[in-house]
């Protein structure tokens, strides 16, 4: 257990930070999987593509705030843009 005053803040402030980046991440994922179950459906382009920029909306998000590194971000978006242009290629 932290004794310094210093050291118990950054307890606190550290705790606070995982939830906060934990729950970010949560729906990164969380949109993610809405976006790949209509990109496996392949039934409706335009909704896939409603569902593919709310992804990539929170993913930057996420990215700018600093809770996902940038070239992960790339990356997701990357893939994410490649299984639509897959399931919709036809």
């Amino acid at each position: 257990m932290a004794h310094h005053k210093s050291a118990k803040k950054r307890i606190r402030t550290s705790e606070k930070r995982r939830l906060y980046n934990r729950a970010v991440k949560s729906r990164v994922k969380t949109f993610s999987h809405y976006f790949e179950a209509a990109a496996d459906s392949a039934e409706n382009r335009e909704e896939a593509a409603k569902k593919l920029n709310t992804a990539i909306s929170e993913i930057q998000k996420a990215a700018s705030k600093g809770v996902l590194h940038k070239n992960t971000a790339a990356r997701k978006v990357a893939r994410l843009a490649r299984k639509f242009n897959r399931s919709f290629s036809e």
